[in-house]
């Protein structure tokens, strides 16, 4: 399962497909050169079950799960980085009294009878992000959850991947090898298999030690709030997602530019067609390379040094074609040079667009800064970074303090803080208005 470093409305503060995990600090009062033994491996307390994949399977499934109790451990595999879809290819699940299923919703006609089963149980998922789309997308849907990986966060774990928490909390190790397998693959190899049995194996236990955790840390309001939220979560659809394109902003001139979205176009549709990863079907490297150069036929295209990829030569008409179009058109129907957007200029640019403005944000931000770490909770999970920029560029009119307490709650409200962040953050956002509005002298 992939890990996500912050929450539904949060930005990365690393990459945002990965978590660093570095190595464990020494104990206290240990000597630097002693090593602490090993974790024991984390193993199957039932046994590997055998994949359900039949609609008959399923329903044996449903009734184990639907005659269980307690709350619903639940995972699922996709197959990024191989297909172009984000649908699960596997979904694990396991409740006491059921013990764990491996469903595999490829070739059932429909998930209907396990979202009966599971009705009113509360979900327990790792990341829910990641997988609640792909269980949307099939028909499952919880009415509560609780998210393993969001509560280490609000607990103020340095690290929040599912091993380490559970090597952390639980004191065993999991295996990590096949979270960036081709899980489309058929049959599925029962090392795989194995893997993905033990992504729910210690959910229900990792959740009860959280639980106790967050309520001595005064914390389990904030973490209801949280997976409150989560329920209504939806991908946030990417404006202009071929700028993204890894090397783009190398290119000069917005023909260039028209060049690398048409090629971005071009590659998705094929991508989406046969539900392949784009990048196996052109690199972006190899897109930059011809958008620099814009060859107009086949043969100068593929003799460009750096244009490669599976389908570099196979679809090398689609790629020309469209070239062809970027250069025929006019200098308004190319794409500017940076993306329109509706929110506030970049900070940077605030000092000499709105001084007082960038006395607010350098203000808040540090404010932020000062209390995530008295409250030992990332400053993304505090105030998502974007709210912070919206309210600090264009905050409520009054400077009434009360009154402006007030808006700042309703303006944070307006964009998806929670209660409890606003409760924790609004008195100090109050400082860094009122703050800024004085001259430095």
């Amino acid at each position: 399962m992939p890990e996500t470093p912050h929450s539904p409305d949060a930005e990365p503060a690393t990459a945002p497909d990965e978590a660093p995990d570095a190595a464990p600090s020494p104990d206290a009062g240990a000597s630097p050169d002693a090593e602490a033994p090993p974790a024991p491996l984390l193993e199957l307390r039932d046994g590997l079950p055998e994949v359900v994949d039949t609609d008959a399977g399923l329903l044996e499934a449903c009734a184990a799960l639907a005659a269980a109790t307690g709350p619903v451990a639940i995972d699922a595999e996709r197959a990024s980085g191989y297909r172009y879809s984000n649908r699960a290819y596997l979904i694990q699940l396991r409740r006491e009294g059921a013990g764990t299923w491996l469903i595999d919703p490829i070739p059932m006609t429909t998930l209907a009878p396990l979202q009966e089963a599971l009705a009113g149980a509360e979900w327990i998922l790792h990341a829910a992000t990641q997988d609640l789309p792909c269980l949307r997308e099939v028909g499952l849907t919880p009415t509560s959850l609780f998210d393993t990986e969001l509560a280490g966060r609000l607990l103020g774990y340095p690290r929040v991947g599912l091993a380490t928490l559970v090597e952390t909390i639980l004191g065993q190790r999991m295996r990590k090898e096949h979270s960036a397998a081709d899980w489309s693959t058929r049959p599925l190899p029962t090392p795989w298999l194995d893997y993905a049995a033990l992504d729910v194996e210690v959910l229900i236990e990792l959740r009860e030690h959280m639980i106790g955790e967050l309520a001595e840390a005064g914390k389990t309001e904030w973490a209801r709030q949280e997976f409150e939220h989560l329920l209504g979560f939806e991908p946030a659809v990417r404006v202009d997602a071929w700028r993204r394109t890894s090397g783009v902003h190398r290119l000069r001139g917005r023909r260039s530019l028209g060049a690398a979205k048409a090629l971005w176009e071009a590659r998705d549709e094929i991508a989406a067609e046969r539900d392949v990863t784009p990048g196996r079907i052109l690199p972006d490297s190899a897109i930059v390379v011809a958008a620099t150069a814009m060859p107009s036929d086949r043969r100068a295209l593929l003799a460009l040094q750096g244009f490669h990829g599976r389908g570099a030569s196979r679809y090398a008409a689609s790629w020309v074609d469209a070239l062809t179009r970027v250069r025929e058109m006019s200098e308004d129907e190319l794409p500017s040079r940076a993306p329109r957007g509706d929110g506030p200029p970049h900070p940077r640019t605030w000092a000499d667009r709105d001084p007082v403005a960038d006395r607010r944000f350098k203000a808040a931000r540090e404010s932020m800064l000062n209390l995530a770490e008295v409250h030992h909770l990332p400053v993304e999970n505090l105030l998502t970074p974007d709210y912070l920029r919206r309210l600090m560029w264009a905050p409520p009119a009054t400077r009434e303090p009360a009154a402006l307490a007030e808006g700042i709650r309703q303006q944070l409200a307006s964009y998806g803080a929670r209660p409890w962040q606003a409760e924790l953050v609004t008195g100090a956002l109050v400082g860094a208005v009122l703050g800024a509005e004085v001259e430095p002298g």
